[in-house]
């Protein structure tokens, strides 16, 4: 359950970093942004995968550059359904994930590696 809630605290702090980069990407505020979050999880853990089965063929005849076509409809389709949260331009549908994902692996490596760090704390102090 707490890891579940630092993923989604990363994701939502990765999307405003992605907000302060990539012109294109609007979002008014945090509590927008933790919605944003759960609705680009909740899609990439749906419909991503369907998209991605369905679109094989084209994906290997792009080399795999097509996954950037799908990442950015399952952004912005999270844009759609969430208010306080928007897409605009073809550079913020195919950077913004890109970006978001390099920002939201790292901010997960940190928590991922401070969360080890308590709970080898509280195994020692038990």
């Amino acid at each position: 359950m707490f890891s579940s809630l630092l993923i989604l605290v990363a994701t939502a702090l990765s999307l405003l970093i992605v907000d302060l980069v990539v012109p294109g990407v609007d979002l008014a505020n945090f509590p927008a942004a933790m919605i944003a979050a759960a609705a680009i999880g909740a899609l990439n853990s749906s419909l991503k995968p369907v998209l991605s089965t369905l679109t094989l063929p084209i994906n290997f005849l792009t080399f795999g550059a097509f996954s950037l076509v799908i990442n950015g409809l399952c952004f912005w389709l999270a844009a759609l359904f969430v208010p306080g949260f928007s897409v605009q331009g073809i550079l913020a549908f195919i950077l913004a994930p890109v970006i978001l994902s390099f920002v939201n692996t790292a901010l997960n490596s940190y928590f991922a590696e401070k969360y080890q760090d308590v709970k080898t704390e509280v195994k020692t102090d038990s």
